[in-house]
């Protein structure tokens, strides 16, 4: 599957340390070609897509842009280059990379045998969460963002985890049909990606 042969081989890309000033250059096309087979895999393309990656794109941006000019959520950080263009001192992949998180957390707790909403939700926002605790260290090695706080603050978890429970419950109301496993496969695959890396770096 193109997703996890990406993966691999990004992951070779950022250990091989004679590649790895190549591959962060290639980040964000890396995301913008995840979104590509994501939405290929979505099937027919309707306005309830666009719509829910908009709104997700909108919410994770606006929550980014409080962030680092307030400190109000998650803590004091700012950007690095690795993300590329930015917007206001946010790059605008970081809406992307909201955008299939949230959706791949969706899909792959619509596709589980939980039948409570509230139940998927909860559970959705503690795989992200748990997905960011990998993320971190390697976001700042990387240069995707720094913190200006001393060490990671658990408030970055907290909000991290409120704010993935938010876009989840905006992903419930839009009642898609069930997914392929598309989805669920970019899901692992990043949790593997940050996995290894932590354990490299």
């Amino acid at each position: 599957m193109i997703i996890l042969l990406f993966h691999l081989v990004g992951l070779i890309g950022f250990i091989v340390p004679s590649l790895t000033v190549l591959f962060i250059a290639l980040v964000p096309w890396h995301l913008l070609l995840m979104l590509g087979v994501i939405v290929y895999g979505y099937g027919n393309l309707d306005g309830r897509l666009l719509l829910f990656a908009l709104v997700t794109f909108i919410v994770g941006f606006v929550a980014e842009y409080t962030g680092v000019h307030t400190g109000w959520i998650f803590g004091h950080y700012r950007y690095g280059e690795t993300l590329g263009t930015k917007l206001f001192e946010i790059p605008l992949m970081i809406g992307v990379n909201w955008f299939l998180l949230i959706y791949a957390a969706g899909v792959t707790l619509q596709r589980s045998r939980l039948k409570n909403i509230l139940v998927r939700i909860l559970s959705g926002a503690m795989i992200l969460t748990l997905l960011d605790v990998l993320i971190e260290p390697i976001a700042i090695h990387f240069d995707y963002w720094h913190w200006l706080d001393a060490g990671i603050p658990f408030k970055n978890y907290a909000c991290w985890f409120a704010l993935s429970a938010l876009l989840l419950f905006i992903f419930e109301q839009f009642k898609f049909k069930r997914q392929s496993i598309v989805a669920p496969a970019l899901l692992i695959a990043q949790f593997a990606f940050f996995a290894v890396l932590n354990l490299v770096y």
